[in-house]
Order: C-alpha cells, then sequence, then structure tokens
C-alpha cells in the first residue's frame, strides 16, 4: 500500500470507475456490477454481478476478467471476489440471455469455435 491511503469512499469510487470503463458490456447486455464489501486494511473487495449476468454462459469470463484487471490496476487491491449470487430462476427460463447480434440455434453457426463462448471484451 502506498503511504498516501485513499479513503474508503475514495477507493469505492475508484472500482466503480473501473468497471463503468472496463466493462461497458455489462450494463449493455442487462447486467450489472455492484461492491458488495470492501476491506480496505486487506485489500479485498467482493463485488455481485446481477441481471442478466445470473444465469449467463460468458459471467465465469467476465468475473475473471475482473479479478485480474482489477488487482493489476488499483495498487489497493490485492484480492477480488466476484461472483453472479444468483442460483438460476432469473426470469430467463433454461436460456442465457442473448446479446445483440448472437444467434441462439447452435447448429447452424458453421464455425470452428468448438462450441466456447469468447467474451465479449
Amino acid at each position: 500500500m502506498s503511504s498516501e491511503a485513499k479513503s474508503e469512499d475514495d477507493l469505492r469510487e475508484e472500482i466503480g470507475t473501473f468497471l463503468q470503463a472496463n466493462f461497458p458490456q455489462i450494463e449493455m447486455h442487462g447486467g450489472s456490477a455492484a461492491i458488495q464489501n470492501l476491506d480496505r486494511e486487506s485489500g479485498e473487495v467482493s463485488i455481485q454481478l446481477g441481471g442478466a449476468c445470473s444465469g449467463c454462459g460468458i459471467s465465469p469470463m467476465t468475473i475473471q476478467a475482473i479479478k485480474k484487471r482489477m488487482v493489476s490496476e488499483i495498487a489497493e487491491i490485492e484480492t477480488v471476489h466476484a461472483n453472479t449470487g444468483g442460483g438460476g430462476g432469473s426470469g430467463h427460463g433454461d436460456k442465457s440471455p442473448s446479446f445483440p447480434g448472437e444467434t441462439t440455434d447452435s447448429g447452424e453457426s458453421g464455425g470452428d469455435d468448438g462450441g466456447a463462448p469468447t467474451a465479449p471484451f
């Protein structure tokens, strides 16, 4: 940590700005991200993804990207805990939410991606 530590409010604001700047697609796709807990002394933050992120097939990749980038870009953060917190049943039935330009027909893409989703960032 630096000798001139940020206040908790300043750090929360920096984390919020980080999420908005690095992950605008979360909101564009109907999701949300919020700080659930921040321990400035230990450098730990818990992020909750909600909305369309719950049940989304690429939310694990989004979570990994948040963890990796936040630790490298915000000096005060050493550990990031993030999850969707949704146990399903978020109004999407058995389907993940679709994104603009994405098709839901699994057999017609003809691509060679092996069925693995790609993160939109």
